[in-house]
């Protein structure tokens, strides 16, 4: 996804005269920002099923990510029930940390009980099957002792080598704007930094109306809903909330922080990671132009 201004090379593009075998270097999905202003202005109109109509005739390679809180998975059933002239054939990324409860664990077998025709992808961080292995590598409590380095591995890594490996364009996610934090200016459709398409159907829901499409729909939820808990992350950063408080007051309470990393910008340490790539690749380069300048000297 990029934004640029219309130039002479590209009015032909724009005006729908090109072929498409003339703009083979064109991103997959392309909005300028009035564009996309004004479609965030009629999305907001439509219920939840008419957006994810419009996104099965506006966007290719679209899956949804989800963690199995409610508002995915209300997405989910909204998909497996959605009356279109188009099939939905969207698949869903789950990113297993190694740390998630239990519980969450047992609903994800019990969704695909409930929706056999749903394909989940399961991403778990690099090189680890278990959580013995992810300790190995990091050492316990990495969520402790490097909170930046834990959200890039466990979380944003997998997500972007998923996004990379399924040529992902575009992305449902369960995100809202009652869930508080940074989600309360949440637009319908979103770019991230990476060009991203991330369209939050549910964007402008209350948790009680999930809630409600979740008891009238019958859908299967985390048993630790029963328990207080509204979100559910991992174990070790996920409490129970009360009702005077925001959805997600219970994840990583007390702090700050309202994000793991997925929907942010770049962290610090996915920065220094893309820093010491440029900085070897520069090296790399130089000891190239070093070598050649030699050999022409000899």
């Amino acid at each position: 996804m990029s934004f640029h201004r219309s130039s002479s090379s590209d009015r032909d593009v724009e005006s729908g005269y090109a072929s498409g075998s003339s703009v083979a270097d064109l991103p997959d999905i392309y909005f300028t920002r009035p564009h996309l202003k004004f479609i965030n202005k009629q999305l907001a109109q439509l219920e939840p099923q008419d957006v994810l109509r419009w996104c099965l005739t506006s966007l290719p390679q679209l899956w949804q990510t989800s963690a199995f809180g409610l508002t995915g998975l209300a997405i989910m059933d909204m998909i497996s029930k959605l009356d279109y002239a188009i099939t939905p054939n969207i698949e869903l990324i789950f990113l297993d940390t190694l740390y998630h409860f239990q519980q969450t664990l047992d609903l994800v077998e019990r969704v695909k009980q409930r929706y056999p025709d749903l394909k989940i992808h399961s991403y778990k961080p690099d090189h680890c099957e278990t959580t013995k292995d992810f300790e190995e590598l990091y050492g316990e409590k990495l969520w402790e002792t490097d909170e930046e380095r834990y959200d890039y591995a466990a979380k944003v890594e997998p997500a972007q080598r998923a996004y990379r490996q399924l040529d992902v364009k575009a992305v449902l996610t369960g995100r809202r704007k009652t869930q508080g934090g940074k989600r309360g200016d949440l637009d319908i459709v979103e770019i991230d930094d990476q060009g991203l398409v991330k369209v939050n159907p549910l964007a402008n829901w209350s948790f009680k109306q999930v809630q409600a499409y979740i008891k009238e729909n019958d859908v299967p939820t985390n048993d630790l809903l029963d328990q207080g808990y509204r979100s559910v992350g991992d174990w070790h950063s996920t409490q129970p909330v009360t009702d005077s408080e925001d959805e997600r007051a219970g994840r990583w309470k007390g702090r700050q922080k309202t994000e793991c990393g997925i929907h942010n910008k770049k962290s610090r340490y996915a920065q220094f990671l893309q820093e010491q790539e440029e900085l070897r690749q520069k090296e790399l380069s130089e000891a190239i132009q070093n070598g050649l300048k030699i050999e022409a000297a000899s």
